[in-house]
């Protein structure tokens, strides 16, 4: 089962470095919507209404969404002859195995010939008269610079130089034009390649609902259990979200599996942190007694704690990728790792980079956070050092006397001040592993570390003042998650009970119970596909509140917003209305956080100079989502007109109509 890939933009590459989990999070917000898909045999078609043919392909996608296996189909179904017989030769790299190699000199028929030995025992020196295809897997791993401005010009497929320089002139096309390429990566890279250099952007999604249950039924072949794991992960949104990743289904068919054989009729785990401490003790040598005490693996418990120090030390640098000399560093006897440990097997990849060197990584991102936090947890529960410190921007001011409680409140502070969201899912995990029956599921492997329920409540409540601070809707999003982790829903019940009574208030609704409706909204399973405003309130205060819920609704009524049109007409906005519509202009967050805003009509909205100046502004700063912006019935003033006529002449701009007079 594969996922699809979804064409999403044939002329920008844009970068996007948020965490990959609000990224999936947002995915999941939105309902289904029709868009352009392609099966990767077809991933080199010509679209419908494109006279050129695509020469180069790139496909983003979170880790672990399905990028390499999508590769690895068209390789295998070329060389089976199944598809692209037109193609003469696939030659598939990772950047992993051109990493070892960034100081060395090669031309491209050398690099071809070394990784592709059959092309030299064949004596084939020229590509050019060859229906050529390469594959480049994994951009983000890329560690030899890509300078597309100040490389040198190589046409010459025979002469030496750097591998970044023989890459950066085969994506320009001065070598080999005639050549297709595939880059797979994550969104954060994605802006390493400029975007005249790419004709068409996909992005893979992973798997859909009705895919993420036809994992499930596959692997479990008997129907009921098969239905009540899917009933099981319905029910917890968090696990839900996560398993649009297919790698985190395997996860969690791999414990379900194994908890289902051993605790037949018992709970099952409800979140994320429970379920990543399952899958360490599943894929640890331990006699696993869920209800007595299970006896501990030196072995296993000596390789956890230095894979959680690897995990740590290397988040921390934002390498995703190791090397021997980064396992040294922290006690691992790689040899002796690989052979003996099922911790190290199960959840670490070793992979080899031209058969000369090895390069590693564990299974999925989530996995490097989870250990990462255990490491961290530990640590403070050993020696009483708090890692994270060193990280604060600020110094941190003691607000409890309990020493526990001012480590996790320092960890959410730490966390709210990381610009992009990186630290999210860390403290999901670090926040989980102080509960008390968190810590038990691991007494077969880790020493128990103290925690109360006095500490626990003491971080609820600083996590709650957090949110009730008018924070982004994503940060307000993720520290509701952490609630859950910590098994406290006291703010989302009492909104739920209130929109179940039809006493909700929103008139009285303070900035946290704003940020529950949200979440709750959200993350509904009857989906967005029509939100009604009006429904809560149609005041200005509620549409900047619910503004995260509108933009996931296909159509929203109240505000005239839909999928590609915001249409605000004939509102009193004034300047500062304009000002605020400008501000969501510049950025992808707000008003056109998830979708592309084609038509915005301000008509008859009382725009004076002031406001038509911001938006001109807003316009300057980030041009490329609208199409066609109506300010009609306005007052753009004589200054205004002359703003709007210039931007007109900017190349930048994409306004294909624009409306200002009476």
């Amino acid at each position: 089962m594969f996922t699809e890939i979804y064409i999403t933009d044939r002329e920008t590459a844009e970068v996007n470095v948020e965490h990959e989990v609000r990224q999936i999070e947002a995915a999941s917000w939105k309902p289904d919507r029709p868009e352009a898909t392609i099966i990767c045999k077809d991933i080199f078609t010509t679209p419908p209404g494109r006279d050129e043919p695509i020469r180069t392909v790139m496909t983003k996608g979170v880790a672990g969404i399905g990028k390499t296996v999508l590769t690895q189909k068209f390789t295998l179904d070329w060389a089976e002859d199944k598809a692209n017989q037109d193609i003469q030769f696939t030659f598939p790299f990772t950047f992993r195995e051109l990493n070892v190699l960034k100081e060395r000199k090669f031309s491209l028929v050398e690099l071809v010939h070394r990784f592709f030995s059959e092309t030299k025992e064949a004596g084939i020196c020229r590509f050019e008269e060859f229906q050529v295809v390469f594959i480049f897997d994994g951009l983000d791993e890329c560690r030899p610079p890509l300078d597309f401005l100040k490389t040198e010009v190589l046409t010459d497929v025979s002469e030496s130089t750097s591998v970044d320089v023989l890459l950066t002139n085969l994506i320009r096309g001065n070598l080999l034009p005639s050549a297709r390429l595939w880059i797979t990566t994550r969104p954060a890279a994605a802006n390493q390649i400029p975007p005249e250099c790419v004709d068409m952007v996909t992005e893979v999604r992973g798997f859909t609902d009705p895919q993420k249950e036809e994992y499930f039924r596959k692997r479990f072949r008997d129907e009921k259990q098969a239905s009540r794991i899917i009933s099981h992960i319905k029910t917890s949104r968090s696990l839900h979200i996560m398993c649009h990743i297919p790698v985190f289904c395997w996860i969690t068919a791999t414990v379900l599996e194994k908890v289902l054989k051993t605790r037949e009729g018992g709970e099952l785990p409800k979140t994320l942190t429970e379920m990543y401490i399952h899958f360490l003790v599943v894929q640890s040598k331990v006699s696993i007694k869920y209800d007595v005490g299970a006896e501990t693996d030196p072995e296993s418990k000596k390789m956890i704690e230095s894979l959680g120090k690897l995990a740590f030390e290397q988040l921390q640098k934002g390498n995703l990728i190791f090397y021997a000399s980064d396992m040294t560093e922290c006690g691992i006897d790689i040899t002796a790792a690989s052979v003996y440990s099922g911790v190290f097997t199960q959840i670490f990849k070793e992979e080899n980079g031209l058969y000369e060197h090895k390069v590693f990584c564990f299974i999925h991102l989530s996995v490097q956070e989870f250990l990462a936090a255990l490491h961290v947890h530990l640590t403070f529960a050993n020696s009483g050092d708090n890692l994270l410190l060193e990280k604060q921007k600020t110094t941190w001011f003691k607000v409890s006397r309990d020493k526990s409680a001012q480590f996790y409140q320092s960890a959410v502070n730490t966390a709210l001040q990381s610009p992009n969201g990186h630290l999210d899912l860390f403290l999901r995990f670090l926040l989980g592993l102080s509960l008390e029956t968190n810590q038990t599921l691991l007494r077969g492997l880790l020493t128990k570390t103290e925690s109360s329920s006095e500490t626990n409540q003491e971080t609820v409540e600083f996590i709650k003042k957090k949110i009730n601070k008018n924070l982004s809707a994503e940060r307000s999003i993720n520290l509701f998650h952490c609630l859950n982790e910590l098994n406290d829903r006291s703010l989302v019940e009492e909104i739920q009970r209130s929109l179940r009574s039809g006493c909700l208030s929103t008139d009285k609704l303070s900035p946290a119970q704003w940020s529950a409706l949200v979440f709750i909204l959200l993350s509904s399973e009857e989906g967005l596909d029509v939100f009604d405003l009006k429904k809560y309130s149609a005041s200005e205060k509620a549409l900047l509140r619910l503004l995260p819920v509108v933009n996931a609704s296909k159509k929203a009524l109240g505000c005239n917003l839909s999928e590609r049109k915001l249409d605000l007409s004939n509102n009193n906005l004034k300047d500062s209305g304009g000002k605020l519509i400008s501000v969501g202009l510049k950025k992808r967050s707000c008003v056109c956080m998830c979708v592309v805003l084609c038509v915005c009509s301000l008509s008859g909205c009382l725009i004076s100079e002031e406001g038509c100046s911001s938006l001109v502004s807003a316009l300057n700063s980030n041009p490329s989502h609208l199409r066609e912006l109506d300010l009609s019935y306005n007052h753009p003033g004589d200054s205004g007109v002359k703003l709007l006529s210039a931007g007109l002449k900017d190349p930048l701009w994409r306004l294909d109509t624009l409306r200002y007079k009476h």
